[in-house]
């Protein structure tokens, strides 16, 4: 998606995915296989939706003492030798990052894959300073080729086909590749391998940080992210304050239902546990580890209607089952975060100005909380946010009428009885084959894509008065 067609309305940018033969055909293999592959994970394994409320619990029991098992983390951190950095803003946690570039010398950064450091533009800045960030998951890879931004959680590059992979790397990377999975992992593999040589900083995301032992816990499906975390002199991870739990007991909890949830795996390839720089006698680890604690805004949210968004685990399931999403894809949100979730997480970062139009762009159908490993219920949250967009006025102010005079229809009998009548009347010009089609004024965008049920020749009160 071109930068010009980001920056322009949702509806523009839905319209412009839509119609993109290549994205529906690739979001529609990817999230179906991610689907079959979660839900036959789960059907084997029946204690699967107990360790679901568990993991809940845990997430809701450690917002309630969020600083207190923070302190406690940090703690341990440096004890065993790690630096602690408190970010309260994506500024402050980018400028920490440039400031031990700058101080230690570094101009090559090898990265693996971390919202984080998407989340407050990270490459840019880096790029911007004169380091070079080189992203080392197959995924991120592929996009930063693209200078694209990812299109799914766990998937970056989930709106390419192989196709277009093939003719990316052969373009950039200066040769003539085919469409095979195989050859084109390769040829990453062998253009980064020497980037992880060369690199003097390893930056990271986490995906837990035990607060009890100091651990930093990442999850993937590559071994770029041991190469990342061992071969640099440095190694920097960048994490969100939610991301926190208080023991490692509490990880066996997390570790068994995220892969399940985010790719239909036992468990996932690697699971990285970090515990400091590298100690006299060892042979291999980087000589500084630094740990960025970021809040950037999640604190505000503790106490507020999107406190449930705190619990997400990054597993991108709700994309996958989202029939939004499904038709549209990630670009099509404008944000770091798409999907269901990434409207909750975008409102909670950006404030709920930045969701006015993304706000809508979800059916309400439950789905997203069905497959959710800690339950949140994106849909109550979804509703109350377009609650608070009516109430702070920033929605439409179109919309705000037509709803504040649908409230008052609906709680008067008169009125309701008296508008099926006129509604009757008023629909004929309107009707074909049964449906309401192409409606005049603020409706005209509703019925452009969609068709509604006629109000009914008789209504419910004038069939009950016949029966009795």
């Amino acid at each position: 998606m071109s930068d010009a067609l980001l920056r322009a309305p949702f509806t523009e940018r839905a319209s412009a995915a839509l119609k993109d033969t290549f994205l529906q055909e690739a979001l529609k293999i990817a999230t179906t296989k991610f689907i079959d592959l979660r839900k036959e994970s789960f059907a084997g394994f029946p204690q699967g939706e107990a360790l679901r409320d568990r993991a809940r619990a845990i997430k809701e029991a450690t917002l309630q003492q969020l600083d207190v098992h923070l302190e406690r983390l940090a703690d341990n951190v440096e004890r065993l030798g790690g630096h602690v950095h408190w970010a309260s803003t994506a500024e402050e946690a980018r400028e920490m990052v440039l400031r031990l570039c700058r101080d230690r010398g570094v101009r090559m950064a090898v990265k693996s894959k971390s919202m984080a450091t998407e989340e407050i533009d990270l490459n840019q800045a880096l790029e911007h300073a004169g380091i070079t960030p080189i992203e080392t998951d197959l995924g991120e890879y592929i996009i930063q080729l693209a200078h694209e931004k990812p299109s799914h959680i766990i998937a970056p590059a989930i709106h390419k086909t192989k196709g277009q992979v093939a003719e990316l790397f052969s373009r950039e990377l200066k040769g003539n590749f085919e469409a095979d999975p195989e050859i084109l992992t390769a040829v990453a593999r062998k253009a980064l391998r020497e980037k992880f040589l060369q690199a003097d900083m390893g930056i990271t995301g986490a995906n837990f940080a035990v607060a009890d032992t100091g651990t930093v816990v990442l999850v993937t499906n590559e071994g770029n992210g041991r190469m990342v975390t061992s071969l640099p002199r440095i190694h920097v991870a960048l994490m969100g304050v939610e991301k926190v739990i208080p023991s490692m007991t509490d990880l066996v909890v997390f570790l068994a239902i995220l892969a399940r949830s985010a790719t239909g795996q036992k468990l996932s390839s690697y699971t990285t546990l970090v515990r400091g720089p590298r100690r006299a006698g060892e042979l291999e680890g980087p000589e500084e580890f630094h740990l960025i604690l970021l809040d950037n805004g999640r604190s505000r949210q503790i106490a507020s209607t999107l406190r449930e968004a705190l619990y997400c685990l990054r597993c991108g399931a709700c994309l996958n089952v989202c029939p939004v999403y499904r038709q549209i894809g990630g670009h099509a949100y404008g944000y770091t975060y798409p999907g269901p979730i990434g409207i909750l997480l975008t409102a909670m970062l950006k404030g709920n100005e930045s969701v006015r139009e993304l706000a809508h762009a979800s059916s309400l159908c439950g789905a997203c909380k069905d497959v959710c490993p800690v339950r949140i219920d994106i849909p109550r949250m979804l509703v109350e946010l377009r609650e608070h967009l009516d109430r702070e006025k920033i929605a439409p102010w179109t919309e705000r009428v037509v709803f504040k005079a649908l409230r008052r229809l609906l709680l008067s009998p008169t009125a309701y009885r008296v508008s099926a009548t006129v509604g009757r009347w008023v629909q004929r010009p309107f009707v074909r084959q049964g449906r309401l089609r192409r409606l005049p004024l603020v409706f005209g965008k509703w019925t452009k894509t969609r068709d509604l049920p006629p109000v009914a020749a008789r209504t419910f009160r004038e069939r009950w008065k016949e029966l009795r």
